[in-house]
């Protein structure tokens, strides 16, 4: 692991085939990232923008565009997890992530379908499967872990959620019979953008609600015990230029959690960040921030569940951006 007395791991939040090929192998020799994940957005960027696909598209017979767009992740996912399998096998995580379509959201039984469609095709021990933190993919999530198929819970903003997700882990898990590598990816970054001008107005500290509100979501994941499942800080990429590349993945190192990051984050993280545990926070601490927040009349709850709609829509439009380009 990267850090190991912590149960710290750090993942790359990235997938490209040059990439795959060359840098992504360097990151893991050198021990700084030891697992991957991707979305509809990170391939749409890939698929539309490298000239690493282009043979293979080429090559590919006449078949729908959701056919093709699965014929070059499912390529890139299986790359990945080949080149991760020495740590999975080494019980060094070794997970590479891949999402069902975001358009089944709101469908149990079709994200269920293809989650064990993917996992097989695939056919890799250490690939997740990425499910959308809905109502359907909390059926989805024991579904799949009821059949020992680890899952990556995503587009978590809430405490709700994130206890709603755990919940369906424990269920599925006590079907298999067996611990089941699973992650509630909690998304930080975000927030802190949807609010920090405001803040800033009413000289309420910034960059610290999109900490504070994953740090109480933390607390409730390890309050759950769920064997084999762990918190995933995710989006925290950095916007704000007065802020360090590093500053999310610094301010969230936790026992017993993952970290997923773009490339330069991760590398800035590496070089300059502190590597010392930041979590958990006093929940007092928490709430005191929380209570200014919302004395300037801000409904945090309703931001977060326009962070929550917002997200699966930006799925949606990069997956149909995929498909209507092939």
């Amino acid at each position: 692991m990267y850090r190991k007395d912590l149960k710290f791991s750090l993942w790359a939040d990235f997938i490209e085939r040059d990439y795959l090929d060359n840098e992504f192998k360097k990151l893991i020799e050198e021990k700084i990232i030891n697992g991957a994940t991707s979305n509809p957005a990170i391939f749409k960027n890939a698929i539309l923008s490298s000239d690493a696909y282009i043979a293979q598209l080429e090559s590919l017979p006449e078949i729908s565009a959701k056919e093709k767009y699965e014929a070059v992740a499912i390529y890139d996912i299986t790359k990945a997890a080949d080149i991760l399998r020495p740590l999975y096998d080494a019980g060094d995580d070794g997970y590479v992530s891949i999402e069902v379509d975001p358009f089944f959201c709101d469908d149990a039984e079709a994200t269920i379908a293809e989650g064990k469609r993917l996992f097989s095709t695939i056919d890799r021990p250490n690939v997740m499967i990425k499910v959308p933190a809905t109502e359907a993919g909390y059926q989805a999530m024991e579904a799949l872990s009821a059949e020992g198929i680890p899952v990556n819970a995503t587009l978590i903003f809430k405490k709700e959620q994130a206890v709603a997700c755990a919940e369906a882990f424990k269920r599925g898990t006590a079907l298999y019979g067996s611990k089941v590598d699973t992650v509630i990816s909690v998304f930080v970054s975000r927030v802190d953008r949807a609010l920090d001008k405001i803040l800033a107005q009413h000289n309420i500290e910034t960059a610290l609600t999109g900490i504070y509100n994953s740090a109480a979501i933390y607390d409730a994941i390890e309050s759950m015990q769920v064997a084999g499942c762990r918190a995933l800080f995710a989006s925290t990429g950095v916007k704000d230029d007065a802020l360090p590349a590093y500053y999310y993945v610094e301010k969230l190192l936790a026992y017993n959690s993952v970290n997923t990051a773009p490339i330069d984050t991760i590398k800035a993280f590496d070089k300059y960040g502190k590597k010392e545990k930041a979590l958990p926070i006093d929940p007092a601490v928490i709430e005191e921030h929380m209570q200014k927040v919302a004395s300037i009349g801000i409904d945090l709850d309703a931001v977060l569940q326009k962070q929550i709609d917002d997200g699966l829509q930006a799925f949606k439009d990069a997956f149909q951006e995929i498909m209507e380009a092939l």
